[in-house]
């Protein structure tokens, strides 16, 4: 079980006149990122204060409004703007270590060139990345003949219920990248993670095309929030 972290201790004076062992940036320096609460790791980002506010005062508050990483992850503007003292210098430095975080995700998944041997592995490395989105998105990974992953690219971002994929360029990339064969995905905004009939088209739309090429599309998954469909395991590949 991994050690909880404390909060920080609470003063009445700028983080710059507490003990240096509660000082997050030093903190972190002496004991490693892991040490640090969230509102510690959020009071660097912030970097600073307002009057009568500490760097720490206004994480936990930011953290009392989105309680998650997850949830601060999928916001715009507008979700920030009833936040005191946080400007847009401040709001720009968190979503930009925000997607930091989710590239790095994205590029340990495909360094490694991961073996895929089921539509789990695949869900493992898009999960995060779409099951909050507030549009529909389609991506594409792209596998070599040992089905160990090439590339994962964005096909099509849409409208909270629609996102339309052109066949011809999934398959002129994937001959682009020497893929042997490729697994389709797409989230569904609603949670709701039933093929429609359009699903159902596009597939075999996508499949025929890829066997002129001699390019096997093996799955299409369907991502919903916390579950998923595929049609490979459910016997729907054509």
């Amino acid at each position: 079980m991994s050690k909880k972290v404390r909060e920080p201790k609470t003063y009445e004076k700028a983080i710059k006149n507490w003990p240096e062992d509660d000082r997050p940036r030093e903190k972190l320096l002496k004991k490693g990122a892991r040490a640090l609460s969230n509102s510690e790791l959020l009071a660097i980002l912030l970097r600073t204060g307002v009057n009568g506010a500490s760097a720490i005062d206004l994480a936990r508050k930011i953290l009392k409004k989105f309680s998650t990483f997850r949830n601060m992850a999928h916001t715009d503007a507008r979700d920030w703007k009833d936040l005191k003292g946080l400007g847009t210098a401040k709001v720009a430095h968190i979503q930009a270590a925000l997607e930091i975080g989710r590239r790095f995700r994205e590029d340990e998944a495909s360094a490694g060139k991961q073996k895929v041997s089921s539509a789990k592995d695949i869900v493992d490395i898009l999960m995060p990345q779409m099951r909050d989105l507030k549009t529909e998105s389609f991506k594409v990974v792209y596998l070599d003949s040992n089905n160990r992953v090439i590339d994962i690219a964005d096909a099509a971002t849409g409208t909270v219920d629609h996102a339309m994929p052109i066949v011809r360029e999934i398959i002129h990339s994937a001959l682009q990248k020497f893929a042997a064969s490729i697994i389709c995905a797409h989230n569904h905004p609603s949670g709701n993670i039933t093929p429609s009939a359009q699903d159902k088209k596009f597939t075999k739309e996508l499949s025929d095309a890829g066997k002129l090429m001699e390019i096997k599309l093996m799955d299409h998954i369907i991502i919903g929030e916390d579950e998923h469909f595929s049609f490979a395991d459910e016997g729907l590949m054509m």
